[in-house]
């Protein structure tokens, strides 16, 4: 069977209809755990996050995902950073655009075990693996080796670490270079959205308003 992009590949197709119908639960699955977690204790730590969020989606929106592929497309990156794979929705898009511009690599962070399993066998039935380097663990501690430039960057994992791991790959973010964020109506992302839009800080930014808004920096 022919198809015109990999988005239309009907492996591609199948398993980001099928993570988007699980995350449909996201808030039941949510309301859950938030019930189960014990009271009277202090913050999560991010692996206590994590682990306490491994059933629970958190995926970008198609429309974010569809943006993702056209804006890869256009840039032609060598290495795409994505913080916070979660099942790996917006990998796939990410993938999916690597494969069709012929060149390119997706480094992508997650700190849950369990959805590291599962994204991993999604990347094999979907013929993308070869494409996704999975780093687990802390992000702030495995992107410090990463081999090279960051020449596109998805920040989609928890909010209040986004402005940390923006700043640890800073310097291997060079002019011209996209820096996308996701969810910017939650206030945990507000450190970050004052930090890209400072233009002492060297980005020029647009909001793009599709489901909980994306932030598009472009490093000066």
């Amino acid at each position: 069977m022919t198809y015109t992009h990999t988005l239309a590949d009907p492996r591609v197709r199948t398993a980001l209809d099928r993570m988007f119908a699980h995350a449909e639960q996201d808030d039941a699955v949510a309301a859950r755990v938030d019930a189960e977690l014990p009271g009277g204790r202090g913050p999560l730590s991010p692996l206590e996050h994590a682990d306490a969020a491994a059933e629970i989606y958190m995926p970008i929106s198609a429309a974010a995902g569809a943006l993702l592929y056209n804006l890869v497309r256009a840039v032609r990156p060598t290495t795409i950073v994505e913080f916070g794979m979660s099942f790996g929705i917006s990998t796939l898009y990410l993938a999916a655009a690597v494969r069709d511009n012929g060149t390119g690599r997706v480094v992508t962070t997650e700190l849950s075990k369990d959805k590291i399993a599962a994204a991993r066998r999604t990347f094999a039935e979907t013929g993308l693996d070869d494409l996704i380097t999975v780093l687990e663990g802390d992000a702030r501690e495995t992107l410090r080796d990463l081999d090279g430039p960051a020449d596109f960057l998805l920040l989609d994992g928890w909010k209040d670490l986004c402005l940390p791991v923006l700043k640890l790959l800073e310097p291997r973010l060079r002019p011209g270079t996209l820096v996308v964020a996701d969810d910017i109506v939650l206030s945990s992302l507000q450190p970050y959205l004052d930090y890209v839009r400072n233009p002492e800080n060297g980005y020029h930014n647009v909001t793009f308003p599709v489901e909980d808004g994306l932030e598009i920096s472009c490093r000066l």
